[in-house]
């Protein structure tokens, strides 16, 4: 019974997602007073992330990375952003509407980080799976790792290929008819 419960809390988890990932932007903080600066949106102060999941810097992500072979990286973002934007090294590639069928491919044995742009659906679904009992140990954001002096890796997707210039197969002639007999008077 416990386990079709938490079957069900993943489920209906899982399908709040597409909600967190279709999110343009963070709430505005409130305006500061007249004259004062505004305070700047920074992954330490983000009022947007309420996640149970940490999120890392990129201190702590760089510290975990030197690791490797306790760790994975649950890239959850899409091929596009992938390809446009780059990554980490090496990762493990479900996006989010694919972490309920995934399950049995994200190993339990290691530590996990997700990974989305700016860390808001990689702490979703940092909470999802620690809840399932998973060892998550926190969330980034690749364009965060990036503003503070990271360097992702870039995916180069391969160039279409070009139409061969080799002439075609040739077809084998088919002999020639043999001419009908005329009739000679």
């Amino acid at each position: 019974m416990k386990t079709i419960a938490k079957i069900a809390g993943l489920t209906l988890a899982l399908s709040a997602l597409p909600a967190f990932a279709q999110q343009a932007a963070a709430p505005a903080p409130s305006a500061p007073a007249a004259g004062a600066p505004a305070a700047a949106v920074t992954p330490a102060n983000d009022p947007a992330y309420t996640y149970k999941t940490q999120r890392l810097n990129r201190a702590a992500f760089d510290a975990l990375a030197s690791k490797p072979e306790q760790l994975v990286v649950l890239d959850i973002r899409r091929p596009d952003e992938l390809t446009k934007i780059g990554g980490f090294p090496v990762y493990l590639s479900i996006q989010t509407a694919d972490i309920q069928r995934s399950l049995s491919f994200i190993p339990r044995d290691r530590l996990i980080v997700t990974v989305s742009n700016r860390a808001h659906r990689a702490g979703a679904v940092g909470d999802i799976l620690a809840g399932l009992g998973f060892h998550v140990v926190g969330a980034i954001g690749v364009l965060d790792y990036q503003d503070e002096g990271g360097v992702l890796t870039k995916i180069v997707a391969p160039a279409p290929r070009a139409a061969s210039s080799a002439p075609a197969a040739t077809v084998a002639a088919a002999p020639a008819a043999t001419p009908a007999p005329s009739a000679a008077q």
